[in-house]
């Protein structure tokens, strides 16, 4: 029979008082965690399935009295969802492709080629971590203004191509990757391009799946910015049509907030649950070294 491995605490050492306190103490952290963590979510999707009566009522309840599953599909009634859903999937895929090719090939660069000043460009891009996001906002809404990019999917991909942070977790990925293999592949006469499409992006699956994680979290949950970009209510993201037309809406009853609020955080909990062990995994191996 396969021993089961050895945690922090042995069987013996459970058997002291102290150490039992210790760890009824960790396991209560944990369980308001979990608490803390799921109840925004279990009180949206029960209110979204309440009568607008039961939800304004006071003391409220937390379990409906009445089920009310007819909320759900006026939610979808409500908006064209779907034509929202696919501009925030158009962004995400565009930023994708983005970090693939831009930052994927430049950090692959720093890594891997014999650029000059390469560590000076390094500690350059590690510098602009520390400017604040609100401090260049203006600046990028100015500059897609002038290159009327307003309204247009390309304000969201060209600058998701120069993402600082996505770039240094790519390149201190790539710096541990075994050199000997891109050696042997300029020795079979492979060009750098060959080199990183064949054989770095196959290598590097985990940090990408990583980084799609990001990516679509911050096209998913992002309203400010596209806000001011788009203008077309048909370029609408998600978020921002979540911010127009259910936030700030009065007229719209407070139980069919709820269930929009509920179908719409369903995709990215669904996405975190399927590609949970690439996000440590990814980042775990592409950590910044000191």
């Amino acid at each position: 029979m396969k021993s089961a491995d050895r945690g922090i605490l042995s069987e013996h050492d459970l058997k002291k008082t102290s150490n039992k306190m210790v760890y009824g103490l960790m396991v209560g952290v944990i369980v308001i965690m979990v608490f803390s963590m799921l109840y925004p979510i279990l009180m949206t999707m029960f209110n979204g399935l309440k009568s607008n009566q039961e939800v304004n009522s006071f003391p409220p309840h937390f379990f409906p009295q009445e089920w009310h599953f007819g909320n759900l599909k006026d939610a979808m009634k409500y908006m064209d969802l779907p034509v929202f859903l696919r501009n925030t999937l158009y962004i995400f895929a565009g930023n994708m492709l983005m970090t693939l090719i831009v930052l994927g090939m430049s950090s692959f660069s720093i890594s891997r080629m014999n650029v000059p000043y390469k560590s000076a460009f390094y500690f350059f891009f590690l510098m602009t971590l520390f400017i604040p996001a609100t401090s260049y906002m203006v600046p990028n809404f100015v500059n897609l203004k002038e290159l009327g990019l307003l309204n247009q999917y390309a304000a969201f991909w060209l600058p998701a191509g120069a993402n600082t942070f996505y770039f240094l977790l790519l390149k201190n990925f790539f710096d541990g990757i075994h050199p000997e293999i891109f050696e042997a592949a300029r020795i079979d006469g492979a060009s750098e391009p060959r080199s990183f499409f064949s054989i770095a992006v196959p290598l590097s699956v985990p940090i990408f799946a990583t980084l799609a994680i990001f990516i679509f979290s911050t096209a998913w949950n992002d309203w400010y910015w596209p806000s001011l970009v788009m203008h077309s209510e048909q370029k609408y993201t998600l978020a921002t049509a979540i911010y127009k037309y259910v936030i700030n809406v009065k007229a719209l009853n407070t139980n069919i907030k709820f269930a929009i609020l509920f179908i719409v955080s369903l995709p990215p909990i669904l996405v975190f649950l399927v590609f949970q062990k690439f996000i440590m995994r990814g980042v775990a191996l592409s950590a910044v070294k000191g």
